[in-house]
């Protein structure tokens, strides 16, 4: 009950004032717990399962971008495939996590074993590796290849982010995603250089960076399995009920998107990863008129990932505070000015710049978007409920992929790249809309669990 003064009852409640509870849920006027209390200091650091996850996606990531770092420069120019081909294996490389994300994300619910199935995923993923010396330059090989290595990272992801939402407070899920985003693009980071050094140095450079990305994959898998400690089971951070053996069927977890607040989230995600333009052609466009040696093309995605892990953990800080969703807004916007600038005069002071944007787009959209729709979802669905989201928006971007190759076909890379700027600034104007009408439509008032601005607030 609450006490007459206006503090905290014994049952953990808002206090009349609106000032958060003890145990650190967030106050009845949606502002993210604050104060001196349990829950203030709960939100002020970050837990041991959250770094550990976060070094196995650093190792993980490594390994997955020295792969990545290096397909551009051998498929177009060892390979040589054409625009059409590679927007079709950008498609690929990003629509494949699909379908898989919901089978991750059911079965961590389903059997309750959220690292094993994220690790089952780290695995597959390892494997592949050892896949692409036996393909050679078959593109068919390659693309089967590619699938199957996504299709890891599809079944691990949601498993992943759901133990990272249930091993931290609500009010602190931004800083706590941008934590992991921020290791994870440690990994990105060095992933390419290595891969650089390994083409550049050994004869065997394209099989030298396969059998270390597999072995560093396998590092990984390692890591997850045995020393990344797991959130405590049968009861949540924030105090809520104790989950019950034996999760819910996948019809339950898909039943999220009747819910308004999961629904809009998913909705405009997609609308606007229809009109992302895939990595892979937006560091060729650099690369080719910027005027640089296509040696240098794997370098060119440390610049996104220096960006990104220096801006995600202080720009999850700031969703937590002004709201997740016009972060993920914003990020955007700096996501459609990179394009304006591909387009623009080229040079290095402008691919500079794009890099930064697309560093910032990042840091702004990856781990704030999980951290919005998280505390939408019951918790017993909470990895299929996000596995939703993150299907939506990667099956958006596989057909934007797939479309700006045909499109960079037939128009060249510039004007390409102007088409998707305007419809990427219709699909933010939107997108606004969407959280408009959701606040409207609610009245302002507070609903619980419907929020997809600001942490309890409703949409």
């Amino acid at each position: 009950m609450t006490a007459t003064d206006g503090r905290p009852g014994t049952d953990g409640r808002p206090a009349a004032d609106g000032r958060p509870a003890a145990d650190g849920r967030p106050a009845a006027d949606g502002r993210p717990a604050a104060g001196s209390g349990p829950g203030a200091r709960a939100a002020t650091r970050v837990s041991g399962t959250v770094v550990g996850l976060g070094l196995v996606s650093m190792v993980t990531d490594m390994s997955a971008e020295m792969v990545t770092a290096i397909l551009p420069l051998y498929l177009v120019y060892r390979v040589g495939v054409g625009y059409a081909q590679l927007g079709a294996i950008d498609g690929l490389y990003t629509g494949a996590t699909a379908a898989l994300r919901l089978v991750g994300g059911h079965l961590a619910d389903r059997l309750r074993r959220p690292r094993l199935v994220a690790a089952f995923g780290y695995a597959l993923s390892a494997l592949t590796k050892l896949g692409f010396p036996l393909v050679g330059g078959s593109l068919a090989g390659i693309s089967l290849v590619l699938a199957a290595d996504r299709a890891g990272k599809g079944i691990r992801t949601a498993p992943r982010d759901a133990l990272i939402t249930l091993a931290t407070p609500p009010a602190a899920l931004g800083r706590a995603f941008g934590v992991h985003r921020a290791l994870d693009t440690a990994g990105a980071l060095l992933g390419p250089v290595l891969a650089f050094g390994l083409v550049a140095g050994l004869a065997t450079g394209y099989d030298s960076v396969f059998a270390v990305s597999f072995c560093l994959g396998l590092v990984g898998v390692l890591l997850l399995l045995f020393l990344v400690p797991m959130p405590a089971t049968g009861r949540r951070p924030d105090g809520a009920t104790p989950v019950t053996r034996g999760g819910p069927g996948l019809r339950a977890g898909l039943a999220v998107l009747g819910r308004s607040g999961p629904r809009r989230i998913a909705v405009a995600a997609g609308l606007l990863g229809l009109c992302t333009v895939g990595d892979m052609f937006l560091y060729l466009a650099l690369q080719q008129r910027a005027g640089l040696d296509p040696a240098v093309l794997p370098l060119l995605p440390l610049g996104t990932a220096l960006t990104f892990m220096l801006a995600a953990a202080p720009v999850g800080r700031i969703a937590d505070r002004l709201g997740r969703w016009r972060v993920f807004l914003a990020g955007h916007v700096l996501l459609l000015a990179g394009y304006l600038l591909v387009a623009g005069v080229p040079g290095w002071p402008v691919a500079a710049a794009v890099l930064a944007c697309h560093g910032l787009f990042y840091a702004a959209t990856d781990g704030v978007l999980m951290a919005c729709a998280a505390p939408l979802i019951p918790e017993p669905v909470r990895a299929t409920g996000l596995a939703v989201v993150q299907t939506a928006q990667a099956l958006t971007r596989a057909g934007g992929a797939v479309a700006f190759g045909l499109l960079a076909q037939s128009l060249t890379l510039r004007p390409a790249f102007l088409v998707f700027a305007a419809a990427l600034g219709v699909a933010l104007v939107a997108s606004a809309r969407i959280g408009r009408q959701g606040t409207t439509r609610q009245g302002g008032a507070h609903t619980g669990h419907q929020d997809i601005g600001r942490p309890g607030t409703a949409l």
